[in-house]
C-alpha cells in the first residue's frame, strides 16, 4: 500500500488506548491521528480536521455525555450521517451475536473483539480501508443467526443478474476489485461498474450493506 491508513482510536481506558497506539505505531502502514477518550465530541472535533481518518476504531463502551447516553454504537450512527467516507471498526469485549449483528447493521464496517490477535486487528484495518469493510465469518454468522434461517425466497427482492450475483458473492468473502476482475475474467472498472448497481438496486450505502442483502437473500454460504 503507497499511503498509510490514516487511524482514530476511540477509547476511554487510557492504558487499554495507549497500548492499541503503541501497537498501531509499530506498523509501517498505519498512522495513529485521532485519538479521544470519549465519543461525544468526536463529531465536532473531525469538523475541525483538515484531514480526516481512514479508519475510526471505536470502543463499544464509552462515557455518557453528562446525563445521556452516547456508546460506540451512538458515535458509529453519527459518524455514518457526518462523515460516511470513514470506516469504522467496533473494538468491544462482548463476543455476543446480537451485538455483533446490531452494530453491523447500524453502519459499522467491522466489528473485533478486545482480545484479537494484533495481526487480525491489523488485518482489519486493511480490510475496512482497502475493501470497504472486514466481515470476518463470525460477523457474518451472527448476521445470519440474528436474521433467522428462512428458505430461499423464490426470487429476489430486486432484479439483480447472475453476473451481479457472482460480484457479490465474490464481495462477500472480501476480494478485492482486482481480485475479483481476474477471478472472473474482466476488467476491473466493469466489477465497479457491477458493484455501484448492486448498490443502487438494494439500497445499500455501502459494501456492508451489500453483505446483509446478500446474507439475506441466502447468496453467501456461512459454514
Amino acid at each position: 500500500m503507497s499511503q498509510k491508513v490514516k487511524t482514530g482510536l476511540i477509547e476511554d481506558q487510557a492504558l487499554f488506548r495507549k497500548g492499541i497506539c503503541a501497537v498501531l505505531s509499530n506498523w509501517p502502514d498505519v498512522d495513529v491521528m485521532f485519538e479521544a477518550s470519549e465519543g461525544h465530541s468526536v463529531i465536532e472535533r473531525l469538523k475541525q480536521c483538515e484531514v480526516l481518518p481512514d479508519v475510526m476504531l471505536v470502543d463499544l463502551s464509552l462515557p455518557p455525555n453528562g446525563d445521556k447516553e452516547y456508546t460506540g454504537e451512538h458515535l458509529t450512527c453519527d459518524l455514518n450521517i457526518h462523515f460516511p467516507q470513514i470506516k469504522v471498526i467496533i473494538l468491544s469485549v462482548h463476543n455476543d451475536e446480537n451485538f455483533i449483528a446490531r452494530l453491523i447493521e447500524r453502519g459499522a464496517h467491522g466489528y473485533l473483539v478486545k482480545d484479537c490477535d494484533p495481526d487480525e486487528l491489523h488485518e482489519a484495518l486493511l480490510a475496512a480501508h482497502t475493501k470497504g469493510s472486514y466481515i470476518n465469518e463470525r460477523t457474518l454468522r451472527a448476521i445470519q443467526r440474528n436474521m433467522g434461517k428462512k428458505p430461499k425466497p423464490a426470487r429476489f427482492s430486486v432484479d439483480i443478474t447472475r453476473r451481479e450475483v457472482e460480484v457479490l458473492q465474490l464481495t462477500c468473502q472480501q476480494y478485492t476489485a482486482e481480485e475479483i476482475a481476474e477471478k472472473l475474467f474482466i476488467s476491473v472498472k466493469t466489477v465497479n461498474g457491477h458493484r455501484n448497481n448492486l448498490l443502487q438496486k438494494t439500497g445499500s450505502r455501502n459494501v456492508t450493506g451489500l453483505v446483509i442483502y446478500a446474507i439475506k437473500n441466502n447468496l453467501v454460504d456461512v459454514l
